[in-house]
């Protein structure tokens, strides 16, 4: 068994929380050609889910939430459960696949099976098809589901639709029937292990303790503090859900940086603020200066973590500076803020919090994050999160993968999620709205790509 951490835990109360609220992360892939014959298709992806023994586990709860969840074998693992092939309506477009992709992640996994799932839209105008694979948070974040998707592609070594050689990992030893066993053995070394490390922790505390508190001041006051001047960014969300994408190159991206310095988080993060300030003026709402902080996730993996399946991230929370016009204003205002971000320890207050949640028992730990979940927070508006992805067109069974769009989910009265992968040279920009709070989000996805031009313009390229 392998428990879950502090954060993919998390993950589960906040779905236990907010019955709004569809904890699935994804990608949506566009490929050429067909998906070619069905049997074939699954057979050859049963051989490539064998080679990943944690997407045939399932979530184990301990009894009455004393101890934290656990992953155990689904010894009645069925890909049949996993695996849905759609089509869509006439004339099969990419505003049908956006929509049926909002249907499709705005619903939750069930719990009873491994938590993730792969959609098989046959046909797509252009003579191309789609997949959808999601997952539960509790199970990736983006870069992990980045190397999910990898894994599930045909490796550079192999031959066009061969499949994957198995990784020969063996499986964990099943429990007992009611888990009760397992529950108290982790209770038992969770409390032996506690006086060995703790004169280490002791030495330590004191100057985690003070970085962490001058990291973490900013942080609260952002979440706790109502703002000066809220906007309709923020409020209760429903269960249905819009999507919409967008594209910018990279060299387009790459051109802004060589003349204003900054990097691709930075380019990236003024066009949201270029198209978060165009919906709250639409919505005939002035924007003030604090009218849309973003929570910004910072990934925190290592390279001896990469492919492993779990949340290894921090945050931020910088106000995007809406209330200003001008592209290169707004450029100025988010580079400033980011490395001030940076180098002030928010991201790192943010880790270490993870990281000394680790060390406190599970069930008043639960308690805590489903009271903290409760709390309607209205200083956070929106969601943005980048993730690096493959610079080379990847392929599945032989089929090119021509496009990839990121799907995040949306939660704690955030109605608008923006989520951006670079793919082939291309930044891709998914969007995830709630159904009725964010009816306009085509407007953010029109905007970011003319937000990128008009800032080349601006800085005279």
């Amino acid at each position: 068994m392998s428990e879950l951490g502090p954060l993919d835990a998390g993950f589960l109360e906040l779905e236990d929380t907010d019955l709004h609220v569809s904890a699935r992360i994804g990608v949506v892939a566009i490929l050429a050609g067909s998906p070619g014959d069905r049997a074939d298709f699954e057979r050859r992806l049963a051989r490539r889910i064998e080679a990943n023994p944690r997407m045939r586990q399932k979530i184990q709860r301990g009894r009455w939430d004393i101890t934290a969840p656990v992953w155990v074998p689904d010894s009645a693992f069925d890909l049949g459960h996993h695996l849905t092939w759609a089509a869509l309506p006439r004339p099969r477009d990419e505003a049908a696949l956006w929509e049926f992709t909002a249907n499709t992640m705005g619903r939750r996994l069930d719990r009873d099976h491994p938590l993730w799932h792969f959609t098989v839209v046959e046909q797509l105008e252009g003579d191309r098809w789609a997949v959808i694979l999601a997952a539960h948070h509790s199970l990736v974040d983006g870069v992990s589901g980045v190397s999910l998707l990898r894994s599930l592609c045909d490796s550079p070594a192999e031959d066009a639709g061969a499949a994957s050689a198995g990784s020969g990992a063996s499986e964990p030893p099943a429990e007992s029937a009611d888990g009760t066993t397992a529950d108290w053995q982790r209770l038992l070394r969770g409390g032996l292990e506690l006086p060995l490390r703790a004169p280490g922790l002791l030495a330590q505390a004191p100057r985690a303790v003070i970085r962490t508190a001058r990291g973490m001041a900013p942080l609260l006051q952002s979440v706790l503090a109502p703002p000066r001047r809220g906007s309709s960014l923020n409020g209760p969300i429903g269960r249905q859900r819009r999507y919409a994408v967008a594209r910018v190159g990279l060299d387009e991206i790459d051109r802004v940086r060589k003349v204003l310095g900054g990097t691709v988080n930075d380019v990236a993060l003024t066009a949201v603020t270029a198209a978060l300030r165009a919906v709250l003026l639409a919505r005939g709402e002035q924007p003030g200066p604090d009218s849309a902080r973003v929570l910004t996730p910072v990934s925190t993996r290592s390279a001896r973590a990469s492919g492993k399946l779990d949340n290894r991230v921090s945050l931020m929370l910088p106000a995007l500076p809406v209330d200003r016009e001008d592209p290169l204003d707004q450029y100025t205002a988010v580079r400033e803020q980011m490395d001030s971000l940076k180098s002030g320890g928010e991201s790192g207050a943010g880790r270490m919090l993870i990281s000394a949640a680790g060390l406190v028992p599970f069930a008043p730990l639960a308690w805590v994050v489903k009271t903290a979940l409760r709390y309607p927070q209205q200083g956070v508006a929106a969601l943005a999160t980048n993730v690096p992805g493959p610079t080379q067109t990847q392929h599945l069974f032989g089929a090119d993968v021509l496009e990839v769009f990121p799907f995040a989910p949306i939660a704690m009265r955030l109605r608008i999620g923006i989520a951006m992968l670079s793919y082939a040279g291309t930044l891709n920009f998914g969007i995830t709205g709630d159904y009725d709070g964010a009816p306009d989000i085509d407007l953010v996805a029109r905007t970011i790509p003319a937000a990128v031009h008009r800032l080349l313009e601006r800085a005279g390229v």
